[in-house]
């Protein structure tokens, strides 16, 4: 997304994009993707839009749409914006590798990799897609042991969390976290 409010759209596209609210994500078909995008961050810019009366939303109907606005996340029961997809993604990861075996026979490492090489072309948020196998190609899967699989996925993690701005997670405590529980005995 560029500072201008432009979408980010596939690469490709000869057609001049449309101004949308600043955050969404343009699916491969054009329209609002919903797994590329963030509901609350759109949610906050399109409330700010309607208390200004400014931009695409300041031409919304109030009510419905206000109330809809102002929430800071989506009802459960509908489709996963990009955060709730993205921490859905790294829980199933993270407890894949705390349950993988510590001595993987040959076709457990195939296997724990061919998941994770079709995962990056199968996820729903084409943005996060694309840049997973950038990161693939750069950092192939290591899965020869669980800690070797658990500190690869570790290094994953924080380097999506460094492009978010979020803290880096100390990858020497991936087991504890994901695997045996912290030490100090609060998931027990």
């Amino acid at each position: 997304m560029s500072d201008a409010g432009l979408p980010i759209t596939p690469a490709g596209d000869a057609e001049a994009p449309k101004r949308i609210p600043k955050g969404v994500v343009l699916g491969k078909d054009g329209k609002p993707c919903r797994s590329c995008t963030s509901f609350a961050s759109w949610a906050n810019q399109t409330k700010s839009s309607l208390k200004s009366g400014t931009g695409v939303a300041g031409g919304l109907a109030a009510g419905a749409t206000v109330a809809a606005a102002a929430s800071s996340s989506a009802p459960t029961d509908c489709p996963p914006d990009v955060e709730t997809l993205g921490r859905g993604t790294w829980t199933l990861l993270h407890s894949i590798a705390a349950q993988y075996p510590k001595q993987p026979s040959p076709t457990q490492q195939s296997d724990v990799s061919g998941f994770v090489g079709s995962l990056s072309r199968l996820y729903p948020c084409w943005v996060c897609a694309e840049d997973f196998q950038v990161f693939l190609a750069r950092s192939p899967v290591r899965a020869a042991s669980r800690d070797e699989f658990g500190r690869w996925l570790c290094a994953a993690h924080n380097e999506v969390n460094e492009k978010l701005g979020k803290p880096q997670f100390d990858c020497n405590l991936w087991e504890q976290r994901w695997r045996t529980g912290w030490k100090d005995g609060r998931c027990d």
